[in-house]
């Protein structure tokens, strides 16, 4: 199969039927093999009803349906767990984003050997004040702290080779960082294509202002795992033994001090009547503490499971099987044939 398109979705019944006839011509014109995983992340109105209308139309078309709403991250990783092509495109269900754009998503990936395509709004039509300026804030923040030089980490519109969707991790509310993501794992050919951006045609914008500020909470949750992720004690390990040493030699200080002025007759105080005594043993516990929470994240790391992050309630036209059952599936088969 040569495209997956896959399209998390909240409540956008209006635009489902003209966004799949709209991927639907793109794919027949240029004659893709394609797949349209819908992915509905609770929606309350008839956004489900329709989809499976359009799968009993279409057999290209494949569903997924939440219990409730669990995020956009949640949704798009079951959208990749489920996706079977060669190249898979994201994008919103909103008609802002355009399906005449998927040709040449395809052809950087397959033909020019990108890992990754991000889509670059260069010309928006949301509003200046509440979306234009906080998304330009926001996309400087990541690409200071990711190295990546990208104009729009949240353009819906992307594209990838299908090993870099597998072999990544879409928690949270992570999926604005996809490309840092993949950078992560070592998929280093990473480019982005200015896209045509369209206003909303039905209905109203899901996010508001707080996106901006979970961005910035969860940029500097990706900055730090990025670094330390697989090492917490070289983060909290190194800042526990340092704050304990100064801690220790101050209080080694302290009692210097006293034994001096002892020696030589001075007047002295009651140790613990010395403010910088209690400040040195403040020092040394809140090192202990650093100390024991990188090696209890060392732990953790090593015996942590994977356990879902959603509940799915319907499906259309996808096959199931989880990563594990295809894994000893294949295992099974390597068997056999040996």
């Amino acid at each position: 199969m040569n495209i997956s398109v896959v399209i998390p979705l909240l409540n956008e019944q209006e635009s489902l039927r003209e966004l799949h006839d709209w991927i639907a011509r793109v794919m027949l014109s240029n004659r893709f093999s394609y797949e349209i995983l819908f992915i509905d992340d609770g929606s309350t109105d008839r956004s489900w009803e329709t989809i499976e209308a359009l799968a009993a139309e279409n057999d290209a078309v494949k569903g997924i349906r939440f219990f409730r709403n669990y995020g956009k991250s949640q949704a798009l990783h079951a959208g990749f767990r489920m996706a079977r092509g060669e190249v898979v495109i994201t994008m919103d269900a909103d008609l802002q984003d355009n399906p005449e754009e998927i040709p040449e998503l395809y052809d950087l990936i397959v033909n020019q050997k990108f890992d990754l395509i991000s889509g670059w709004k260069k010309k928006r039509y949301d509003d200046v004040l509440t979306k234009n300026i906080p998304s330009k804030l926001f996309n400087w923040a990541a690409r200071k702290t990711s190295g990546l030089k990208l104009h729009d980490f949240n353009c819906g519109l992307k594209a990838y080779r299908k090993e870099v969707i597998k072999n990544i991790e879409v928690y949270g509310e992570m999926h604005r960082y996809i490309p840092v993501l993949a950078k992560n794992a070592g998929f280093a050919k990473i480019e982005e294509k200015v896209v045509q951006h369209q206003s909303r045609k039905y209905g109203k914008t899901k996010f508001g202002m707080e996106r901006f500020i979970h961005g910035f909470l969860d940029l500097i949750t990706i900055w730090f795992l990025s670094r330390f992720g697989k090492r917490p004690m070289h983060l909290f390990g190194a800042l526990g033994v340092l704050m304990f040493l100064i801690g220790f030699l101050s209080a080694g200080f302290i009692g210097a001090d006293k034994l001096y002025k002892l020696y030589h007759q001075q007047p002295t105080i009651l140790v613990t009547q010395n403010p910088w005594f209690f400040i040195a043993l403040a020092t040394m516990i809140i090192g202990s503490q650093l100390f024991l929470a990188g090696f209890l994240g060392e732990i953790i790391l090593r015996n942590k499971t994977n356990n879902d992050r959603y509940k799915i309630s319907d499906v259309l036209n996808v096959d199931m099987l989880t990563d594990q059952k295809q894994a000893k599936q294949q295992q099974a088969g390597k068997r056999i044939t040996g």
